[in-house]
């Protein structure tokens, strides 16, 4: 069980910590400051994670009534503070020690998942781009919600224009997918940018980035799904049903098989997408 936390929206807050506490909240004090401050520039106000013990004393002074801006401050207590950073906008630049939270940060979950926990997510965050980590991700397509159909996975992303997060669990039970730039559509043309990468959790993660060696990212029609090809096979294929499967190793990722086996049946299948 891990420690709780809780945010604390603030307008001129540093100032505030500084004076109060300098031998910890002090820039240069790198050992003992915890937690950093992040700030989101927004009507002149942001996000701080902070210790309970520390909400605890701060709640006191801003309950004072003759403190002409306690009116502007809300303490909102959360028991995942990792999750709850994902709040904060990338609109920020306070240095490198802030930029390292953002990116330790987990993504909003819109809905829960039947295939990752918070674990997995933590593990596919650090190679996605940060860009997608300070904006909720939501569920577009699920098989044990939507069914299991190719055209309504394409369907529900029609109008998208971001990242998606497919992930598959198999009949064997391994969990694994692709980080795509861009949303799975039909096209004649192969699609996405070096951002799209294969996984798995096979049992240990294993992230598959782009080799560089052809730019055969992704690629859809009626019949299949195809991320990642230039060999004997793709990196991943699905088919029309969304019911079998394949996975070979592939020149776009240099990936090995993402299952136990390099034919599978898909158990169920998620996609997540990020909420702008």
């Amino acid at each position: 069980m891990g420690v709780a936390y809780s945010v604390v929206e603030v307008d001129h807050f540093n100032t505030f910590f500084v004076q109060l506490s300098p031998q910890i909240y002090t820039k240069g004090n790198k050992r003992h400051r915890k937690p950093r401050f992040l700030f989101r520039e927004k009507h002149q106000k942001g996000f701080l994670v902070v210790e309970n013990e520390k909400a605890a004393v701060i709640n006191k002074l801003l309950s004072d009534p003759v403190n002409p801006t306690a009116n502007n401050w809300e303490i909102i207590t959360v028991k995942d503070p990792k999750r709850r950073l994902s709040l904060c906008s990338s609109g920020y630049s306070e240095g490198p020690d802030y930029q390292e939270e953002v990116e330790d940060a987990l993504p909003v979950l819109s809905d829960d998942s039947q295939l990752f926990e918070n674990h997995h997510l933590e593990k596919l965050t650090a190679h996605m781009p940060v860009r997608t980590q300070v904006h909720p991700w939501q569920l577009v397509y699920s098989t044990a919600i939507h069914g299991s159909s190719l055209k309504t996975l394409y369907r529900n992303m029609a109008c998208l224009e971001s990242p998606v997060l497919l992930v598959i669990k198999d009949t064997h039970k391994k969990v694994f997918g692709a980080f795509s730039s861009d949303p799975f559509k039909v096209s004649k043309y192969c699609y996405g940018t070096g951002e799209t990468f294969l996984f798995s959790f096979n049992p240990d993660f294993q992230a598959y980035k782009w080799s560089g060696e052809n730019s055969y990212f992704v690629g859809g029609n009626l019949e299949s799904l195809q991320i990642g090809g230039g060999g004997g096979g793709f990196g991943l294929w699905l088919d029309s049903d969304l019911y079998h499967g394949s996975s070979f190793s592939c020149p776009t990722f240099n990936n090995e098989s993402l299952s136990t086996k390099e034919d599978f049946i898909v158990q169920d299948l998620e996609v997540w997408t990020v909420q702008r």
